[in-house]
C-alpha cells in the first residue's frame, strides 16, 4: 500500500477498506505518514465524510496502534464519556458510585478544552493527586479500588494523539467522523464492555445545534457498537451549567457536597444518576435503567461512594483524610465578588459558553497550552434559568486572584444573562436517548 493512493480514495469520497485504514493509522503512529499526509487525510474526511463501516475501521485502527487493556475481573468494565460542558463534574461522582455497584471503571479523562472544564484539572485541585500513571498501575488501582480517574498514557492510541495535533492546526477538529474515532479509540482501548455517552447540546456545548448533537450521538453509539462495545447516549442540556459552580476546586466542592449528602437533587446529581443507571443496565448489573438509577442513588446516599472516592484520592497521592477534611484541603481564591443584575427579574437564558470563558480568563482554564492554572478561581452560586435575581440575589459569585480581575470580568458575567419579568418554563435536563 501507499499513502498517495489511500489519500486519493479519501479525497474522492470512496470507501476505505479495513486493511487500508489499518496501514494508514499505523503509519501515523510510527511517523511513516508525514504531517502533510495526515493533514490531507483529515481534510478529506472532514469534507467527504466516512461510511459507517469506515468509521468503525478508523476507530479500531487507531486504538490498535497502542496498548489495549485486558482484564480478568469479577465484574464488568464500564465507563462514561462527556462531550464537554461548563460545571460538568459528573465523572467525579459517577466513577466511585459505579464501583460501589460492582463495576470496574478505568476512566481515562482529559484536560480543559476551550471554554469547557477538564476532569483532570479538577482532580489536580486536590493536593498531591496524580493523574499520570502507567498502564500497569491503572490496572492495579482499578482491580483494588474499583475505579481510577487518570490521564491517557503514551501507550494508549498514539495515532489519535498525533492526528489530533494535526487536526488542531488544519481546521479539521469539527468533523463528526474524526471526533467519533478520537473519543472512542481512547475509550475502547481501556477494554470496556459497556460505555454511556453524555452528549451535550445548547449554549455551553461544542454542539450547540440539536441536529449536530443528535448526529454526533448516533455516530458515537453506532461506531462503539460496531466495534463490539455495548453503548448508548443521552443528549443532555447545556443551556446552563450542570452545577452551581464552574472552576476546578469549586466543582470539587460541589462534588463533595453531593457525595456527603448535603447537595441532593441538583442537575449534577440527577445527571449522575441517569447516566449511571444507563450504563449499569448495559453492563448487566441492573435489570434496566430504572433499577440502575436506584442502585446509583443508594451508592450516593449511603456514603459508600464517598468512601470509594476517598480511597481513590489516597491511592493516587492525595490526602488520606480528604473525605473528612476536604474543606480544609482545597485551595481558595483570595477575592470573592458578587455580581448583581442591573435590574431585577427572572433568568430567562444564559450564554453558558460566556460563563466558561470567564472562568478561563480568571485563570481556571488555558488561553495557551503552557498556561498554569489557578485551581481556586471560578464562579459559584450561579443563578440557574428560572431563578429570581436582584440586588440581594446575585447572578453569580466571582472567585478571583485579585479584586481588579474580578471587577474586570463582572460585566461579562452580567452580559451572559438574559432576564425577563416572568420565570420561563423549565426545559428538560435529558433531551433524548440514543441506542
Amino acid at each position: 500500500m501507499d499513502a498517495r493512493s489511500i489519500l486519493i480514495k479519501a479525497r474522492d469520497g470512496l470507501p476505505l477498506s479495513k486493511a487500508e485504514i489499518d496501514w494508514f493509522t499505523k503509519g501515523i503512529a510510527s511517523g511513516e505518514i508525514s504531517d502533510m499526509q495526515a493533514g490531507a487525510f483529515a481534510m478529506a474526511v472532514c469534507t467527504k465524510g466516512l461510511s459507517r463501516e469506515s468509521r468503525v475501521h478508523l476507530t479500531h485502527g487507531m486504538l490498535q496502534t497502542g496498548q489495549v487493556l485486558n482484564w480478568e475481573l469479577d465484574g464488568p468494565v464500564l465507563d462514561k464519556h462527556s462531550t464537554g460542558g461548563v460545571g460538568d463534574a459528573v465523572s467525579l461522582l459517577l466513577a466511585p458510585a459505579l464501583a460501589v455497584c460492582g463495576a470496574y471503571v478505568p476512566m481515562i479523562s482529559g484536560r480543559g478544552l476551550g471554554h469547557t472544564g477538564g476532569t483532570l484539572d479538577k482532580l489536580e485541585a486536590i493536593p498531591g493527586y496524580r493523574t499520570q500513571v502507567s498502564v500497569e498501575e491503572l490496572q492495579d488501582l482499578v482491580a483494588d479500588i474499583g475505579c481510577a480517574i487518570v490521564g491517557a498514557s503514551g501507550d494508549i492510541a498514539p495515532a489519535d494523539k498525533r492526528l489530533y495535533g494535526v487536526r488542531d492546526v488544519t481546521g479539521t477538529v469539527e468533523s463528526i467522523d474524526l471526533i467519533t474515532a478520537s473519543i472512542l479509540s481512547k475509550k475502547l482501548a481501556a477494554g470496556l464492555e459497556a460505555l454511556v455517552l453524555d452528549v451535550k447540546v445548547g449554549s455551553g456545548a461544542f454542539m450547540a445545534d440539536p441536529n449536530d448533537a443528535l448526529a454526533l450521538a448516533q455516530s458515537l453509539v453506532e461506531t462503539a457498537q460496531g466495534a463490539g462495545c455495548m453503548c448508548s447516549a443521552l443528549i443532555t442540556d447545556m443551556n446552563q451549567p450542570s452545577a452551581k459552580a464552574a472552576g476546578n476546586a469549586l466543582e470539587v466542592i460541589e462534588v463533595m457536597e453531593a457525595l456527603t449528602g448535603t447537595s441532593i437533587g441538583t442537575p449534577l446529581h440527577r445527571l449522575t444518576v441517569a447516566l449511571g443507571g444507563e450504563v449499569l443496565a448495559l453492563g448487566g448489573l441492573a435489570a434496566d435503567a430504572a433499577d440502575g438509577e436506584a442502585r446509583i442513588e443508594a451508592a450516593l446516599n449511603s456514603g459508600e461512594a464517598a468512601e470509594r472516592f476517598g480511597e481513590m484520592v489516597a491511592a493516587l497521592g492525595g490526602p488520606h483524610d480528604f473525605v473528612e477534611r476536604w474543606r480544609d484541603r482545597l485551595p481558595a481564591a483570595r477575592v470573592m465578588v458578587d455580581v448583581h443584575p442591573t435590574d431585577a427579574g427572572y433568568v430567562a437564558a444564559i450564554d453558558t459558553r460566556a460563563l466558561g470563558e470567564v472562568v478561563v480568563h480568571l485563570g481556571g482554564g488555558r488561553l495557551v497550552a503552557t498556561d498554569q492554572l489557578d485551581p481556586g478561581v471560578g464562579l459559584s452560586e450561579i443563578a440557574p434559568i428560572g431563578a429570581q435575581v436582584d440586588e440581594a440575589r446575585p447572578l453569580a459569585r466571582i472567585h478571583a486572584a485579585d479584586e481588579a480581575k474580578a471587577k474586570a470580568l463582572a460585566g461579562r458575567v452580567r452580559d451572559a444573562y438574559v432576564l425577563a419579568e416572568r420565570a420561563p418554563e423549565a426545559s428538560p435536563l435529558i433531551h433524548e436517548r440514543i441506542g
